[in-house]
């Protein structure tokens, strides 16, 4: 029996590519039936994210003979040639395939590194796999140690601690300068990913006032509705912008939107309480000039990307701590592994045993003191224990007997010495 990881993703395939093998979550569990009985595997799973799609496995057969099975799986499944799939899989088994595993729901695999939505994306998999019943022992186990260390990496390093894109940062640096995002009241300029991203972040930072501005109302309102917000026209600015006290503006106008005596006529109608502006677009949607006001604090792209590396330098260092917590939990991981093939599995099946024994003799030891029938309570003991280490076989055998599954029952009778005479 061996663990199985093959995969694409964003370092090895461009978005053409990848987007031939991704799967369609409405038609997951019949992806994953059809991989059980073309690829000849005991469990699977398949986890298929716009960075990357993953197939994990428990099988028994030669390697090789498992890899031509996957590709020619794809092949049909997807109807891309096997040469358009073949160079950009990579492949891990055993421990390799564990460790990969982890580390792609700790965030070190990812294209940003520590993101935190890849374990929700690996949670969705196991779901998914569930439902299909497409997993039993070894694949559960897997994805619960994986959760695990995930959680472990979240807590105890600061990998997903620091903004490390340009949306995330400006959203991170207007919560250290208001104490609550709550009460603040935001305006948001242009309606692009950027903006979009942005507005993501306030909404998840419960920050209850935004305000879209673009020139076509149409997108804005869609991206707005998502986010609760209100939606105006650029020309709307000069009278809508004295009543925010956040400005983040990110469009793809060739000369500057908002002006420096834009800004100071606001300042007057606030009577200069301060606005927080980024500018997050190149060329600048805010003019220069307006830094020089002294109740403007005004961030570029260029400001923040200074963070962002910071940020990513740190995320880096915890990456080498969260590197040791994966490796760790593999080791340990497979330790388990081996145990279901050595000596282990005996022990806990003795273990068991011992357990319901000394169960049942505590109860007859306490059944004698009160002056019960010697002979009864050792019947009654004899019968239990018996009852007690039957259970497990017994539904093993009428589970078999009652699926029709001829190769098990026989190996059950094997076990058992059924056919001895």
């Amino acid at each position: 029996m061996s663990i199985v990881a093959v995969g694409i993703n964003h370092k090895t395939a461009p978005v053409a590519v990848r987007e031939k093998i991704s799967f369609s979550p409405d038609h997951l569990t019949q992806a994953l039936q059809e991989m059980l009985s073309s690829v000849q595997c005991r469990e699977a799973a398949i986890l298929s994210t716009c960075n990357r799609t993953e197939l994990y496995l428990v099988q028994d057969g030669d390697m090789a003979q498992t890899q031509e099975r996957i590709v020619r799986w794809l092949e049909s499944y997807h109807q891309v040639p096997g040469a358009t799939i073949s160079p950009s899989l990579y492949w891990h088994q055993d421990k390799a395939a564990v460790n990969h595993m982890m580390r792609v729901a700790c965030g070190l695999d990812s294209l940003v590194l520590g993101e935190p939505q890849i374990l929700g994306q690996m949670k969705q998999a196991y779901s998914q796999a569930k439902a299909a019943d497409s997993m039993a022992l070894v694949m559960d186990r897997l994805f619960q140690r994986t959760f695990g260390v995930a959680k472990q990496v979240r807590t105890e390093t600061e990998i997903g601690a620091s903004a490390v894109s340009v949306a995330f940062a400006a959203v991170n640096l207007a919560k250290h300068i208001f104490a609550n995002l709550k009460k603040v009241r935001v305006l948001l300029v242009g309606a692009g990913e950027t903006i979009e991203l942005v507005a993501k972040h306030l909404y998840e930072n419960n920050v209850g006032n935004i305000t879209v501005a673009n020139r076509t109302l149409a997108r804005a309102e869609a991206m707005a509705e998502q986010v609760g917000a209100d939606v105006i026209t650029l020309a709307q600015i000069p009278e809508q912008i004295s009543n925010a006290d956040i400005v983040i503006s990110s469009t793809g106008s060739t000369l500057p939107i908002i002006g420096k005596g834009m800004v100071e006529h606001a300042l007057e109608q606030r009577k200069h309480q301060p606005i927080f502006m980024v500018d997050l677009a190149v060329p600048r949607d805010i003019e220069e000039q307006v830094a020089e006001l002294e109740d403007v604090f005004l961030y570029t792209v260029d400001d923040l990307q200074g963070i962002i590396a910071k940020n990513i330098a740190n995320r880096r260092k915890a990456a080498v701590q969260a590197e040791g917590m994966v490796n760790t939990q593999t080791d340990s991981f497979m330790s388990w592994l081996r145990g279901l093939n050595t000596q282990d599995a005996v022990l806990s099946y003795r273990n068991q045993c011992q357990e319901h024994r000394d169960v049942l003799i505590e109860k007859a030891l306490l059944q004698l003191k009160g002056n019960k029938n010697p002979e009864a309570v050792v019947a009654e003991l004899a019968t239990k224990l018996t009852n007690k280490l039957m259970h497990a076989p017994t539904s093993a055998l009428q589970s078999a007997a009652q699926g029709g599954d001829l190769d098990k029952l026989i190996y059950l009778r094997d076990i058992f010495n059924l056919d001895q005479k």
